[in-house]
């Protein structure tokens, strides 16, 4: 017995409510035998597998499941209100809930209005407390226009700042210019604040070919590697000049991989997320007109995909984010350059990133690290993200083992287009807990019981 595998404490004892046990518990340690015990919708301690349950407590014994500490999804398009019939907070949370997520973090943008002003973000949060079965938190929105919008919103508990460099694909949502980055990541990194940024050079995108038809080979031509590499490069040099803290979202070039590295090893402060499709789907994969594929950066060639899991494996990348974007099924056509660019991942994310990290030799404790512990620390979220003493009794409990093959009409979002549709993939979420309580088992979900989160609370 270790020491960080004992019995619970007397102390806490006479308070534990819940023990959850299983051969394997993901913890911060590593994965091992353990009993977690809860009290009052936190984790109170992690003893050994045979400790003693608690008078009073209840024991749920989940065998050789794997108790995982709830997932946590930084980059998330739920568009409510103003476009829910594309999603919505009751349908993404359920859907978050099925793939064992337990707290999302909203995007401010497809909403309408979009989350840029603090009253914005008021109408955001009165649409989503009734129906969030999972725990939710709201990035807010740098617009050329709103920069003395921005110290309100991070006042009012926003965790950070999306601009894009390129067109949105929505008016509400206009792109920063050089000189209009500058400004804002110079008025955000005055208060502390994090800046996260879409990285497409709009010269770039520009420059390429304008191509349109069902052919995925010509959609890839028009976002070249190098509109990510030109945007990331010069995002550096002004975050390294200013002092700013920087997030790039949904990596997908591997070419700019070195000057990640580069720019890491001088100091900048920059973080680095990727997706599950750019880790588990290839371009040379997509069938003609298979829009669902679409989104934007493209998800590229098997050879690309190599070196985002070396950068992931070795840290470059810090963590994984679905970049849940869905639409209409309408908006989803066979024309590559005129469907909506986004790809609906909430509910599959786990089992797909699962099944491609095993067979490349990576742990279930390596996936916690890169979808809950660093998606977690990313935004400050230190009660989520490890099942350790202190965090929220959040929690999945996962069949690893276990296949099943995507069947669309199984998905709880909105509109049920997904690019993993018939793929057979490994990890069966049996149940979902949120602060001690179980929210979803057996494909029943509870009332919604999710909480709004702010980041100064």
């Amino acid at each position: 017995m270790s020491e960080k595998d004992v019995d619970v404490d007397t102390s806490v004892a006479a308070g534990v409510e819940l023990v959850l046990r299983s051969t394997r518990v993901v913890t911060p340690e590593g994965t091992r035998a353990a009993s977690v015990a809860v009290s009052g919708g936190k984790i109170v301690a992690v003893a050994a597998h045979d400790a003693a349950v608690p008078h009073g407590a209840r024991l749920e014994d989940f065998g050789d499941d794997v108790l995982l500490p709830g997932l946590v999804d930084t980059h998330v398009h739920v568009n409510d209100p103003g476009r829910t019939e594309w999603e919505g907070f009751w349908t993404a949370t359920r859907a978050a809930a099925a793939g064992g997520i337990t707290t999302l973090v909203d995007m401010p943008l497809n909403s309408l209005p979009p989350t840029t002003t603090v009253d914005n973000l008021r109408t955001k949060q009165d649409v989503a407390r009734s129906k969030a079965h999972i725990d939710v938190g709201f990035w807010g929105g740098a617009l050329p226009d709103n920069v003395a919008d921005l110290k309100p919103l991070h006042d009012a508990g926003v965790y950070g700042f999306k601009c894009f460099l390129s067109p949105s694909g929505v008016e509400e949502f206009p792109e920063l210019n050089q000189d209009q980055l500058a400004t804002s990541m110079a008025e955000i990194a005055g208060f502390g604040g994090l800046l996260i940024v879409h990285a497409e050079d709009p010269h770039e995108l520009d420059a390429a070919p304008h191509t349109s038809g069902p052919k995925y080979a010509d959609y890839l031509a028009t976002r070249p590697r190098v509109s990510e590499d030109t945007a990331i490069e010069k995002l550096i040099a002004l975050a390294k000049r200013i002092g700013a803290r920087v997030h790039v979202l949904h990596l997908s070039s591997s070419d700019a991989i070195p000057l990640i590295a580069a720019a890491r090893r001088e100091g900048v402060r920059l973080t680095v997320e990727t997706c599950p499709h750019y880790l588990t789907l290839t371009a040379e994969e997509v069938p003609d007109g298979a829009s669902e594929f679409k989104c934007c950066p493209p998800i590229r060639e098997a050879g690309n995909q190599d070196l985002l899991w070396g950068a992931l494996a070795d840290g470059t990348i810090d963590c994984v984010v679905t970049d849940h974007s869905p639409s209409t099924a309408d908006l989803k056509t066979d024309d590559f350059a005129t469907a909506w660019g986004g790809i609906s991942g909430l509910q599959l994310s786990l089992p797909a990133v699962w099944t491609e990290a095993r067979k490349r030799g990576h742990t279930l404790d390596d996936v916690v690290r890169w979808m809950s512990t660093r998606t977690a620390e990313l935004v400050g979220l230190d009660r989520k993200g490890a099942i350790e003493a202190g965090r929220d009794a959040d929690f999945a409990v996962l069949a690893p083992d276990e296949t099943f093959t995507v069947d669309p009409a199984e998905l709880h979002h909105r509109n049920r287009v997904t690019a993993y549709a018939g793929k057979t993939l490994s990890g069966v979420v049996k149940s979902t807990w949120l602060r001690g309580e179980r929210i979803l088992h057996g494909g029943e979900f509870t009332e919604p019981a999710g909480r709004l989160l702010e980041r100064n609370n």
